[in-house]
């Protein structure tokens, strides 16, 4: 591969990687214009690596190209949301029973770190560092059963459920209430109750179904 190849792979990996944090993060909030000239102005770059980003974007959902009127942030898609929650709650339930049978020392002290510094974010009001943690718990659980691939698969189909657990965070809504599960399900874990930590977890993705009125209702322009 030539010097100029590898500078052109970079830089649309860059330029997909900045667009797809700032829409996860809600910086560039469902509905938002951009332009790939914006873009490519404001990261230095020419428009070819910034037009590919924006197509693989496209693929995953996340923009809306629409010919001849322009590129928009794409709303969260509710009925995509709920497939997401459906997949996480089958999957997980069966992850967090496997976890009950055999789950590594390490893997239990890396849960039980994770836990403690969500009460810390949760503190300190920081909502976009807890729903890094929030990830993490997940991917703990799932690397301690040997799923690691099974983790990188779920989080390409789960774009849509996770903004809408972002945009829950950020709004400071039931975040005590999901701290204290994660606490529920890792002693569950410890404590090998097995049919209890299934019915935990799968309560515990329940909670976006509710909250998803009350966001609907706060901002019905993010929602398609």
């Amino acid at each position: 591969m030539s010097t100029e190849q590898k500078i052109k792979g970079s830089t649309r990996a860059y330029s997909y990687d900045l667009l797809k944090d700032r829409i996860l993060r809600l910086e560039l909030p469902p509905g938002t214009k951009i332009s790939e000239k914006e873009i490519a102005d404001e990261l230095n770059v020419s428009r070819t690596p910034v037009r590919e980003a924006f197509m693989k974007l496209a693929e995953e959902e996340l923009l809306d190209i629409i010919p001849q009127s322009g590129t928009l942030v794409s709303r969260i898609h509710l009925a995509h949301v709920e497939e997401g929650r459906f997949i996480r709650e089958k999957l997980e339930k069966e992850i967090v029973e496997l976890c009950c049978e055999h789950f590594p020392e390490e893997f239990k002290f890396k849960l039980e770190t994770n836990i403690a510094m969500q009460d810390v974010c949760a503190d300190k009001k920081n909502y976009q560092k807890l729903f890094e943690l929030d990830e993490e718990f997940y991917q703990i659980l799932f690397h301690g059963t040997g799923k690691q691939r099974t983790w990188k698969m779920l989080q390409q189909l789960n774009i849509h459920f996770n903004r809408l657990r972002l945009l829950r965070l950020l709004t400071d809504s039931n975040w005590e209430n999901i701290i204290s599960q994660h606490k529920q399900i890792y002693q569950l874990i410890v404590n090998k109750e097995t049919e209890l930590a299934g019915k935990m977890m799968e309560n515990h993705l329940r909670l976006v179904v509710v909250d998803q009125d009350i966001l609907r209702e706060k901002y019905p322009h993010y929602f398609v």
